[in-house]
C-alpha cells in the first residue's frame, strides 16, 4: 500500500504563505488534499487528476494552488493569504477515494 508522507508545515502568521509537499512511497494518480481540526470533520482543500485538471473547496480558491511532480511521485499545496481559520492539520492521499493509510500530515497554525 503506497504510504504518504507530508511536511513542509508550521507556525505562519496571518496573511502570510507556505507550501507544503507530499511524498508517496509509490506512483500516484488522482490526488488531493484534506485539512482537518480537533472535533471536526475531514474536509477536502483541494484535487488534481493524474492529468492535471484541478479543483478547490470554495473557502481556498485564489488562495491556495495544488500541483504535482509525477517523476518524484509528490504533491504539491501552495497556500497564500493565509487566514487564522485555515488553522488545520493537513494531510494528502488518493481522491476522490481516500487509501486506509494517512500519513502524519502537516500542522500549519496560522496566528499572530
Amino acid at each position: 500500500q503506497v504510504q504518504f508522507v507530508e511536511s513542509g508545515g508550521g507556525l505562519v502568521q496571518p496573511g502570510g504563505s507556505l507550501r507544503l509537499s507530499c511524498a508517496a512511497s509509490g506512483s500516484i494518480f488522482s490526488m488531493g488534499w484534506y485539512r482537518q481540526a480537533p472535533g471536526k470533520q475531514r474536509e477536502l482543500v483541494a484535487a488534481i487528476t493524474s492529468g492535471g485538471s484541478t479543483d478547490y473547496a470554495d473557502s481556498v480558491k485564489g488562495r491556495f494552488t495544488i500541483s504535482r511532480d509525477n517523476t518524484k511521485n509528490t504533491v504539491y499545496l501552495e497556500m497564500m493569504s493565509l487566514k487564522p481559520e485555515d488553522t488545520d492539520v493537513y494531510c494528502c492521499n488518493r481522491h476522490p477515494v481516500p487509501s486506509s493509510s494517512w500519513g502524519q500530515g502537516a500542522q500549519v497554525p496560522v496566528s499572530s
